[in-house]
């Protein structure tokens, strides 16, 4: 199969009208099969040429059945007969071959670009997830590639066929009759399309407008019901249904004023192709009249005026979508357009997996140069060692892992892996040496044995069921009714605290990874859970080179090494013991969790 190129470059912002640039961006992909593209524009245009004959024909006969022989009565009209049929048959032939031959098309290049969208969206950064509403940015993407076969189909098989066939009719009344009928034809076209452009550029914008209030509406409801148990909790039904609905007028509103000018669109139209058409009809009956034309000359007429205005009392419609349709595909080219801020090095290198000492080297970072978040972070991990970094809430913790993950780039300093620096790497195959378990573990709405075989999809069966032995789950999934069929709902919600943790581990050592990362992977937890849980992480990280990030200190206290971290600075660092006996932040840390813990044990046993 011939493969589309790698992709368009970025748009200008949706705002501006530049179709010619998103058409001129949409052919290469439909031009990879350019042999399907020809064969079908040949159709098209053997398909008018039939169309335009058929009333050519129907003039032959209503003049031949005008003779008064009794031969010509017989044989003339019967072969005028077959002809018409076999025109008619033809016209359908080639417009069928045509669809026929164009679908295949169509349909690789809206898969072509989908994958490339679909891959783009996973390779921005975090940052720009984090930023956009999901709802609206699959409304963009959902729009962008139906939009693909809508332009094309009323491209090919509407617009452009339309005016082949209109520049077959006025060349053929140029040829046969007096120069004023190609001329109130040519006007009444020239009037038509001109009205109907205008108009139409003028409700694109309202269209625009309507698509913006519409994606707005559509993550109005998708975070609302994405976040189904917080509405719950707060009793808010009815004010996330307000919260709707209060964009859902802004829609409604722009719909109706939508509705309007399409109204005066339709009018318009309507009026221009009855001036026209009665031009042309006086035209005719004053030939005939005088005897310039025959009868057969005004049905010929007629006959093209059917045929061209029937299909241009769709223009305005047409072309109203075909620039929607551009507008959609433009916003969704607009999405592969944007800047990665997070991308390989035209020399980056692959990581060789193996034991791995990971070092943060003066490393400064700041999600907004306003807020700095990190101030000169040096420690190193040794390979196979664990270091946990421990301290209040903000005091940049988890942006150590989205750091290491190159989620996001530092700002100074580096991240380095056995001595080398992490943005002279690949990121497929710096994110393959690294696990994670995570804070809060979000589970496909799917089944259990498919969320753990995450971890690495191409895994046997057997491989699967051993990480889930190896996290503890096996008892858990024998009890299931549906066992590893279970499925786990959206975000794992059928699932506990504990349970979606173990599945995270399970999924996590069937990566097998060299570097593992715990990122606060038991604060949701109770006690008695965690507890439960540490087993299985301890086991995880045994031979691994580990970053343990945690509010709770209980969890971090066989670390090689505890680092204390407050307002994005190092405050204190050494082992468990050390830092308690030195009386510090740590310490002091220490002493109230634990205060914490007897009131928690306290309140359980009553």
């Amino acid at each position: 199969m011939r493969r589309a190129p790698s992709g368009p470059q970025a748009l200008p912002a949706s705002g501006d009208r530049h179709d010619w640039q998103t058409i001129k961006k949409l052919v290469p992909y439909l031009w990879a099969y350019k042999w399907r593209v020809l064969f079908a524009l040949g159709c098209l245009i053997s398909a008018k040429f039939a169309n335009v004959t058929v009333p050519l024909i129907f003039k032959q006969l209503v003049d031949g059945l005008d003779i008064t022989r009794e031969q010509a009565i017989i044989v003339v009209p019967a072969a005028l007969l077959v002809a018409y049929g076999a025109l008619r048959f033809s016209t359908s032939l080639f417009t069928e071959l045509r669809e026929i031959v164009f679908a295949r098309v169509t349909q690789e290049s809206v898969r072509e670009i989908s994958l490339q969208v679909f891959g783009h969206l996973h390779a921005l950064s975090l940052r720009f997830h984090l930023e956009r509403q999901t709802g609206g940015l699959t409304r963009d993407i959902e729009r962008g590639t139906r939009s693909i076969g809508s332009l094309i189909s009323y491209t090919l098989y509407s617009i452009l066929p339309t005016f082949v066939e209109i520049s077959l009719v006025i060349g053929i009344l140029l040829v046969k009759y007096e120069p004023s009928f190609a001329i109130i034809t040519l006007v009444t076209l020239v009037l038509y399309v001109t009205f109907t452009f205008k108009v139409t550029n003028w409700r694109t914008a309202l269209r625009r407008q309507a698509n913006e209030l519409d994606s707005a509406a559509n993550a109005r409801a998708i975070d609302s019901l994405i976040n189904y148990e917080t509405v719950k909790y707060f009793n808010n039904e009815a004010f996330e249904t307000r919260r709707y609905d209060t964009e859902l007028k802004k829609w409604t509103a722009a719909q109706i004023t939508n509705q309007k000018s399409l109204s005066l669109l339709n009018m318009g139209q309507a009026a221009i192709i009855a001036v026209g058409v009665t031009a042309m009809m006086w035209r005719a009956a004053l030939g005939v009249s005088n005897g310039s034309m025959t009868l057969g000359d005004l049905v010929l007429v007629n006959a093209f005026l059917i045929q061209l205005y029937i299909p241009l009392n769709f223009l305005g419609v047409l072309y109203r979508e075909i620039r929607q349709a551009l507008t959609d595909i433009e916003r969704m080219f607009g999405l592969m357009g944007t800047h990665r801020e997070v991308a390989d090095a035209p020399t980056a290198g692959a990581l060789a997996r193996g034991p791995a000492e990971v070092r943060f080297e003066q490393v400064g970072f700041a999600y907004d140069p306003s807020r700095p978040i990190l101030h000169a972070v040096d420690f190193c991990i040794p390979a196979g060692a664990t270091v946990a970094v421990v301290g209040h809430s903000g005091s940049g913790k988890s942006t150590l892992a989205r750091l290491l993950f190159r989620f996001y780039d530092v700002q100074q300093g580096a991240v380095r892996i056995n001595g080398q620096d992490i943005r002279q790497l690949t990121q497929d195959s710096l994110r393959a040496a690294i696990g994670i378990v995570p804070q809060d573990t979000v589970l496909f709405n799917d089944t259990l044995f498919y969320n753990i075989q995450y971890g690495r999809p191409e895994a046997s069966r057997e491989e699967v069921e051993a990480a889930a032995r190896a996290a503890q789950l096996q008892d858990f999934i024998a009890r299931l009714p549906d066992g590893w069929q279970t499925r786990v709902g959206e975000r794992g919600l059928k699932l506990s605290g504990g349970e979606k943790q173990r599945v995270a581990i399970a999924r996590t050592l069937l990566k097998n990874p060299d570097i593992l990362i715990f990122d606060e992977a038991t604060s949701a937890l109770d006690s008695k859970t965690e507890k439960a849980i540490q087993a299985q992480l301890d086991a995880a990280a045994r031979g691994r080179t580990t970053l343990i990030i945690a509010h709770r200190l209980s969890t971090v206290m066989n670390a090689d090494e505890i680092i204390v971290l407050d307002q994005g600075h190092i405050l204190e660092r050494g082992s468990h013991a050390e830092l308690l006996a030195r009386g510090g932040a740590y310490a002091q840390m220490w002493a109230l969790q634990l205060e914490e813990r007897a009131a928690e044990e306290e309140q359980t046993a009553a």
